[in-house]
């Protein structure tokens, strides 16, 4: 098979692996090839929206695992190929020197066994950086069920690893990848923080220590393959962040890619919506310091698809506003609509000068859209009268509408009785009606 034809396969059978993220390593190309800056990768857009790094591909696409939700399962009807890792290493270095990429993310399918595998990855990547000195950022897959030696070499020459978790739940996992088992996936897992942590422990000591995944470690699940709740997600989340030290948790819509009784129709949907919600969830918990039981409950266990996690949060707990911006704690500030990690910085160090007015906030990037409900300044002591309705229509994300009608289907069968309620006169053009229509339905989340 000619090499081009390779990594066609190899690319295409790649995109479903998400890794839209800066690289958190900073290491100047003083020496060899390549440099990797703290700020990230080199960063495109694939055809179905997703932000990806280049360059991404497959060590193989021939895999002997048979996970159903998987394009590159054994039992699908696909062209196969497998690169030499020769043949990696050499397609990187070129691609890299055209301007292409600033660095490699490698996953791959199991091709015999897991050890195999990661042998084969290791090789590739040992060229690049022995053989061409490449030092831009690289991203490897860890396969669950490699040998705790492999892992270990595979951290030497890698920047970051991550191990996919795939499913939200152990059975949902035994169902459709029964060669994969929790403990599989998390034994990796805590291998890879241990190593990480004690890497550190030795940079402290020792500057010239050699360094084990400095970007540290990701994973993936993919949402809406399986029935499990937000709130599951998020929780579990949590959990990997808290007990595995992991740098960010991927949240991967489920393209339909096989017919089978217990994954969606492949006429379906990718729930776009509830993956860009679950990214939001997350950056609350890694960022303005929420619980996930803050954010969702078992009572309340999904997302309300018409206002952000920060927002729903807000609408629910009016009690806790309205928060004065000129004696505010930075943790109280970043619960507020409207006001995010920079701009509350901004207030702390902007009113040391003076109190802070309405025009103050809007120079400093404070979105008085929404914070101006929740919020006392120096000319408004007593706020806005705190109101859910106009809350709600100042909340309402307009970023819903941009996730596919589908989803949002205002009018379908399931929301016909509730399109009756809209008023029937009035001039109300299409856009008002839609926007009547979101305001009724989020009122009843």
């Amino acid at each position: 098979m000619e090499l081009m034809e390779k990594l066609i396969i190899l690319t295409e059978g790649a995109k479903y692996d998400v890794a839209c993220t800066s690289s958190g390593v900073d290491r100047p190309g003083n020496k060899g090839l390549g440099s990797t800056l703290a700020a990230g990768c080199c960063h495109a857009f694939s055809a179905d929206g997703r932000c990806i790094s280049l360059l991404k591909v497959l060590m193989s696409n021939a895999c002997v695992y048979d996970c159903q939700y998987c394009v590159n399962r054994c039992s699908n009807d696909t062209p196969r190929a497998t690169f030499t890792p020769e043949e990696l290493a050499e397609l990187t270095i070129q691609f890299y020197r055209r301007n292409y990429i600033e660095g490699l993310f490698l996953s791959s399918g199991v091709i015999r066994d897991p050890d195999y595998t990661t042998e084969r990855m290791i090789r590739a990547l040992a060229i690049l950086r022995d053989k061409y000195a490449f030092n831009g950022y690289i991203h490897a897959k860890t396969i669950p069920g490699t040998s705790a030696e492999l892992i270990e070499r595979l951290g030497m020459v890698a920047d970051r690893l991550s191990v996919n978790i795939e499913l939200p739940s152990e059975g949902s996992l035994r169902l459709l990848a029964p060669e994969k088992t929790k403990k599989g996936i998390l034994t990796p897992m805590r291998q890879i923080s241990e190593g990480v942590r004690e890497r550190r422990r030795d940079l402290a000591l020792y500057k010239k220590a050699p360094a084990f995944a400095p970007a540290g470690q990701a994973t993936q699940m993919i949402i809406g393959a399986t029935p499990e709740t937000d709130y599951r997600i998020i929780t579990l989340a949590s959990s990997l962040y808290s007990h595995y030290d992991l740098r960010r948790v991927f949240y991967s819509a489920y393209i339909p890619v096989a017919e089978n009784s217990m994954l969606p129709a492949l006429d379906a949907k990718p729930p776009l919506l509830r993956e860009h919600r679950l990214y939001q969830a997350d950056f609350l918990m890694r960022q303005y310091h929420f619980d996930a039981e803050e954010i969702l409950s078992e009572d309340a266990p999904n997302f309300n698809p018409y206002l952000d996690p920060k927002c729903n949060w807000a609408v629910q707990n009016m009690w806790f506003f309205p928060v004065d911006v000129n004696t505010a704690s930075r943790e109280d500030l970043l619960r507020t609509p409207g006001i995010g990690p920079l701009s509350a910085g901004r207030i702390i160090t902007a009113r040391r000068s003076g109190r802070l007015g309405m025009a103050e906030l809007k120079r400093i990037g404070v979105v008085l859209k929404r914070a101006q409900y929740f919020i006392l300044t120096a000319d408004r002591p007593l706020g806005l009268q705190l109101d859910k309705e106009a809350a709600l229509r100042a909340l309402i994300d307009p970023g819903a509408y941009a996730y596919g009608k589908e989803q949002l289907s205002l009018f379908g069968p399931q929301n016909r009785a509730l399109a009756d309620l809209l008023p029937a006169a009035g001039g109300m053009t299409a856009q008002e009606g839609a926007e009547e229509a979101i305001l009724l339905m989020a009122r009843n989340l």
